[in-house]
């Protein structure tokens, strides 16, 4: 039986508990992709899941947005970041800063939250801590709603990735 064949054959919450978190905090996504059963493959399920969150209104897409977590917040490390987001932001080296990174990325958090309204959000995967800063600090300087159409394609990316790596291990 092929891998899509069993993913078309699970109950919603042998679904959710694979999918769930491709989208931070927001598994209603997954359920209304799961409700487009059957997918012919993962672009299918990928297509569908996108375009329900593209779909979605401005309102909806901020609440997704400000599901996300701050880089680089250590308080929330241990409790609030999704297992997804804290192995995301550990491959980065984001766990890792020093004082002054620490502090800059602190400082960049606040000031970005009080201009956009959400978090700063990247897909930090393959990114160094350096870049990742880097970005931030351009990133910072964007007009709100540039920034608000880079953080949703942001949070795409992130999905897309997430995705990805479920399907590298269906395909084990």
């Amino acid at each position: 039986m092929n891998s899509m064949h069993k993913i078309n054959k699970q109950t919603l919450d042998e679904f959710i508990s694979i999918f769930g978190n491709i989208f931070e905090h927001s598994e209603w996504i997954m359920e209304s992709t799961y409700n487009q059963k059957p997918f012919k493959d993962f672009e299918d399920l990928r297509s569908k899941m996108i375009y329900i969150f593209e779909s979605t209104s401005e309102e909806v897409q901020l609440k997704i947005l400000n599901s996300h977590p701050n880089l680089v917040n250590k308080a929330k490390v241990a409790n609030l970041l999704s297992s997804n987001s804290k192995y995301e932001q550990m491959k980065a080296g984001l766990d890792h800063c020093s004082k002054d990174e620490f502090n800059e990325f602190k400082r960049l958090n606040k000031k970005y939250k009080k201009k956009f309204g959400f978090p700063f959000i990247l897909a930090v995967k393959n990114k160094k801590r350096s870049e990742i800063l880097s970005i931030f600090k351009k990133r910072i300087l964007y007009d709100v709603s540039v920034e608000f159409n880079e953080a949703k394609i942001q949070v795409q990316k992130i999905a897309n990735l997430r995705l990805d790596e479920l399907i590298e291990k269906y395909e084990e």
